[in-house]
């Protein structure tokens, strides 16, 4: 008779304890815990679950063959970039987003764009039917692509073993359980044992495994640390706007962590945007830019982008101050503001901020806390900045603007999208002729803005 224990596990880190705690020891999280029935397993079962990729015998790394066709392209240029480049050969790539985002339709296309490959897509979620007509509805070629309804980890270890797809899509990872793992699917226990299971044979076999994931109300992918140094590749899959999808690598043993993918979602599935620089860009016919517009360039990756930040200030409407921003972290934007009151004795401390980003791209650099302080300079004087001027910096607390890097990139790419004047810190070298303006300090910075703006 097998004895059953209760144990409460974090979804965020994976602590486990032997009661329920408000809050995580390990990782601070709050109501992370999830109870868990825990049964003593048998020798015979210990064994069944340690995989074959354990039991191989060490040789020597000079020794190793690899493969002409190791990596190679999927047949989507935006998918391969934050891949890495390409899709690797016995590697492991974690996707999740939130629910009806695309992450099933982008997976279905993919599979479709791969040429020359043998490819299975399990479904523990939809039918054979509703993939079908998915599949039809975005015009793929679906007589290449085998799938299977399943969900048991032992079914699904015996296939690959045997057939050895060279890419396998799992549709999701929650639906995953192991008959000798007691807990239900979805679980941490359920999640982690049934990914390196899968991990440890697709390497074995050669197959490429992709597992979609869905994220839980805080933005994170359920039970994240369980799994994250499980995979090779960490892949969020983020809305900007209305039919702007955002895929971004946060994780990558095969390349950069920098880069973003972006694609608009129509009714033909997911298309890729092929020129992105001044994708996030309005369109205004008025040459007169609106009070709280600022420009600036941002790098994601190897590309430059050009971004718009938004800000809105207006007197406080309760007991004190607040600041709403979700595409740039509250913690920075309540910052600069604290530096342009100080050093520029701008008044922001009674009232509201208001701070977004156009087109939905969240941003996180040093380089755009000068830009950012423009536009709350513009929004709390009501003067708008020149259309076409572009910032770069960033702010110490000391009221200091520092140089930021791969300048001479950001500048390339304002100069490209039409904007021919830039404020820039004065320690960036060469940039003191034409229509480039020089500041050390933020003080400084409003000053050449007031004199372009007359």
């Amino acid at each position: 008779m097998k004895k059953a224990t209760i144990q409460y596990v974090c979804t965020q880190c994976d602590n486990k304890e032997s009661k329920w705690l408000g809050r995580c020891p390990r990782c601070g999280a709050w109501n992370s815990f999830v109870e868990e029935v825990v049964r003593d397993v048998s020798e015979s079962q210990k064994k069944s679950l340690v995989s074959k990729a354990n039991k191989v015998q060490p040789i020597i790394l000079e020794e190793v063959i690899i493969d002409k066709d190791f990596s190679y392209n999927s047949g989507i240029a935006e998918f391969d970039r934050v891949l890495g480049g390409s899709v690797m050969r016995g590697g492991s790539v974690l996707l999740g987003g939130e629910p009806g985002i695309g992450k099933s339709t982008l997976m279905l296309q993919f599979l479709a764009s791969i040429q020359d490959k043998t490819l299975l897509y399990v479904s523990g979620e939809e039918s054979a039917g509703q993939i079908k007509m998915r599949g039809e509805r975005l015009g793929l070629p679906l007589q290449k692509i085998s799938l299977l309804n399943e969900t048991n980890l032992e079914t699904l270890l015996h296939l690959l073993y045997n057939q050895k797809p060279d890419i396998i899509v799992i549709d999701s990872l929650q639906t995953l359980s192991s008959r000798e793992i007691p807990s239900s699917a979805g679980s941490v226990s359920q999640m982690r044992s049934c990914s390196q299971e899968l991990v440890d044979v697709a390497k074995q076999v050669g197959s490429t495994l992709f597992f979609i994931a869905h994220i839980t109300k805080e933005g994170q992918i359920a039970g994240p640390k369980a799994i994250e140094h499980l995979v090779d590749t960490v892949l969020y899959f983020e809305q900007a706007t209305s039919g702007v999808r955002i895929i971004r690598a946060v994780k990558n043993r095969f390349g950069s962590v920098d880069e973003i993918g972006i694609f608009l979602m129509g009714d033909k599935g997911l298309t890729p945007v092929k020129d992105p620089a001044g994708f996030f860009l309005d369109k205004r016919k008025s040459a007169i830019l609106p009070a709280g517009i600022a420009f600036t360039a941002v790098l994601e990756g190897s590309r430059t982008f050009m971004v718009e930040i938004q800000a809105l200030t207006i007197p406080v409407k309760g007991t004190y101050a607040r600041v709403y921003s979700e595409k740039i972290e509250t913690a920075r934007v309540t910052r600069v503001a604290a530096v342009l009151e100080r050093h520029a004795l701008i008044p922001l401390s009674e009232r509201d901020i208001y701070v977004n980003v156009g087109g939905g791209i969240r941003l996180n650099e040093v380089s755009i806390e000068l830009p950012l302080a423009l536009a709350l300079f513009s929004a709390a004087t009501g003067k708008s900045l020149p259309a076409s001027l572009v910032s770069m910096g960033e702010l110490s607390l000391a009221g200091e603007v520092r140089p930021v890097s791969f300048a001479d990139k950001r500048i390339k790419g304002a100069l490209s999208m039409g904007f021919d004047k830039l404020l820039l810190p004065s320690n960036i070298s060469g940039q003191k002729r034409g229509h480039f303006y020089s500041c050390d300090r933020i003080d400084e910075a409003l000053k050449v803005v007031e004199m372009l703006s007359k």
